[in-house]
């Protein structure tokens, strides 16, 4: 027959450590068969420290990795110092040797700096970041904003050879300050768009300026104008002034506008040293400019095949002489001339009649002259120069005044914001005759501050004070 198990004599379940009770076979709280318990050892028992049994002395351990064999532990190692293996076990090479000492030690980077040739468009990362290998994506070129000119990069980072330093008679860009300027207006190192040399000018002859300003609204200048200083047969001086505004909806209204104002002040200042009577010069110097518009209407036949609808190149000219006691005005079109007296007491004119639409109705008396230049077709002009002009007739007046002031010679982009004789010498500074060039610049302030809608140039000519009473030569 079978026997039964043998109780272990056991205090507490060796499964569940719950108390037991003599006599048990089985454990009341986990069900644990007491009966597979092995027999306490017949050697002595030993004492547990922290629930650890101690191990025989007579079992053969292996030898500990850090031990001397003998029981001493090993001297501690820094991990530089110990022999290294690659993934396969294999030794690592020896490191390189040290730098001698003489050789130079290169200065720690400051906190937060970013490794050499590493580039950063972003905020610095934290130290406890690992530094890893540059992503292509974070050193990638930021998207250039629109109209901001690129930053030129150095020849090092970028692996290219630098720019041409510019000679000093090519012009230098405006944007990088390193590139030249080609002959189409644009930077040869970061292609930036050049300003043009007309969109903002300036000139001061002896005692006369002038100065012409693009204005807010247009996308060029189509103004020019031209001036000078010469010597009558006696010596005295002469002052001329040409103002030129090109007609916007012709053909190449700027170089209409520029042909013309070079080609009557070289007229001008050649005729007047010769004793031509300063009106007679006014007016060829104006049949002077109307055949160099006309000549730029001469094209290719290919040309005008190619864009038939357009029309010939076309401008509306205004100059004044000014010599020892005469003033003399000439114009086609509806630019002007203003006579400002030093002495604001006495009343300042208007010294020329537009060629306008505006103008002829007030003429006609179907309008006065408030209702004409209100009207949309105000500022149409019915005289100009160029090869389409129905026909050229030169206006040329002489006056002499009889007080010392200034000569306001200007196109309709100043007059727009300063019409009558009142306003414009307002708007004109009390030391004008003292300081053209400032008080130009300041009268194109007054147009630009007005809003620019349009072009904006203007000369001023001082007028002595003469002996003689004013009136019509």
């Amino acid at each position: 027959m079978s026997q039964m198990p043998q109780q272990a004599a056991v205090s507490k379940c060796p499964s569940c450590e719950e108390p037991l009770e003599p006599g048990d076979r089985f454990c009341g709280a986990c069900g644990y068969d007491l009966s597979v318990v092995p027999a306490r050892p017949e050697d002595s028992p030993t004492l547990a420290i922290h629930g650890v049994v101690p191990a025989p002395d007579d079992v053969d351990w292996p030898v500990a990795r850090d031990s001397d064999g003998h029981g001493h532990p090993a001297p501690v190692h820094a991990a530089a110092e110990l022999p290294g293996t690659d993934s396969g076990g294999s030794p690592l090479p020896p490191p390189p040797p040290a730098a001698p000492p003489s050789a130079p030690v290169a200065p720690a980077a400051p906190a937060g700096a970013p490794a050499p040739g590493v580039r950063f468009d972003r905020p610095g990362e934290p130290e406890e970041y690992p530094l890893q290998a540059p992503d292509p994506r974070l050193t990638a070129e930021p998207a250039p904003v629109p109209g901001q000119a690129p930053t030129p990069e150095p020849a090092a980072a970028s692996g290219q050879s630098a720019p041409a330093a510019p000679d000093a008679a090519e012009k230098v860009c405006v944007a990088c300050r390193a590139g030249r300027v080609d002959d189409d207006g644009y930077c040869e190192n970061c292609g930036h768009a050049q300003p043009r040399e007309r969109d903002h000018m300036e000139q001061e002859s002896g005692p006369i300026a002038a100065v012409s300003d693009r204005g807010l609204r247009h996308h060029r200048n189509e103004d020019a104008f031209s001036v000078g200083c010469t010597a009558l047969p006696d010596g005295a001086p002469a002052s001329v002034a040409i103002v030129c505004d090109g007609v916007s909806s012709a053909t190449r209204p700027d170089d209409a506008s520029l042909a013309a104002s070079r080609a009557a002040g070289e007229t001008l200042l050649g005729a007047l040293p010769r004793g031509t009577h300063p009106q007679q010069a006014m007016h060829d110097a104006i049949l002077a400019a109307s055949q160099a518009v006309n000549a730029l209407a001469d094209e290719p036949a290919t040309a005008r095949e190619q864009a038939p609808h357009q029309n010939a190149p076309a401008c509306t000219l205004v100059g004044a002489v000014v010599t020892a006691g005469l003033l003399v005005v000439g114009w086609v079109g509806d630019s002007r001339v203003y006579w400002v007296p030093a002495d604001r007491t006495t009343p300042p004119a208007r010294l020329t009649e537009d060629d306008s639409w505006a103008a002829q109705m007030v003429a006609a008396g179907l309008m006065n002259e408030a209702e004409a230049y209100a009207d949309e077709r105000a500022h149409a002009i019915t005289g100009w120069l160029g090869a389409d002009a129905y026909e050229l007739e030169p206006h040329t007046a002489s006056f002499k005044p009889d007080r010392p002031g200034v000569v306001v010679v200007c196109t309709d982009g100043l007059w727009n914001y300063a019409e009558s004789a009142e306003e414009m010498a307002e708007a004109v500074p009390l030391d004008a005759a003292a300081r053209p060039l400032h008080g130009a610049r300041v009268l194109v302030g007054h147009a630009l501050d007005g809003g620019g809608h349009d072009n904006v140039t203007v000369a001023l000519l001082p007028f002595p004070a003469p002996s003689q009473g004013a009136g019509s030569a």
